[in-house]
């Protein structure tokens, strides 16, 4: 659920999120294949979510700001157009970059990209996105006390609560 929000874009650190998640699988704290399975229920669960926001208010946005922030209908439809031909990477790459991954889905919504389209592009950008920070935090278990060493000896006051 953590992970759903913080992809709609509430302030949820979700790389950290993974990466402990990686971590307590690593531990046996968590059951290796579901805890997999709800990571990627909440990674598709949020970004569904925020593509819904999208195609809910993209309407308001184009009729009732798009006076005001330069947003016409021509200029809506290159941005359709240009997301239909080549912005669907955009949503598997925008997981890697903070912020961009609270928009693509929104922005991927409001201008009616097919729905297909966007599941395909999104759901295997969260997929890759998210194994990718647990697989760290799962192979990088046993290295954690050697790097949190290493980090206090360089910067002894950035890691005063370890």
């Amino acid at each position: 659920m953590w992970l759903a929000l913080g992809i709609i874009a509430l302030p949820i650190p979700e790389e950290s999120l993974l990466l402990l998640i990686g971590f307590l699988m690593a531990k046996e704290n968590l059951p290796l294949f579901s805890t997999i399975i709800a990571a990627y229920a909440g990674t598709c669960c949020g970004i569904t979510g925020s593509y819904g926001l999208g195609r809910a208010t993209g309407h308001y946005l184009k009729h009732g700001w798009g006076r005001y922030i330069g947003l016409t209908e021509k200029r809506f439809q290159a941005a359709h157009n240009w997301f239909e031909r080549i912005g669907k990477w955009a949503l598997v790459i925008g997981y890697f970059i903070p912020g961009v991954r609270h928009l693509t889905g929104y922005v991927a919504g409001a201008l009616k990209l097919c729905y297909r389209h966007f599941a395909l592009y999104a759901y295997t950008g969260g997929i890759i996105w998210s194994s990718l920070f647990m697989a760290f935090g799962y192979f990088f278990y046993n290295h954690w006390q050697a790097t949190i060493n290493t980090l206090q000896s360089h910067y002894p006051s950035l890691l005063k609560f370890f």
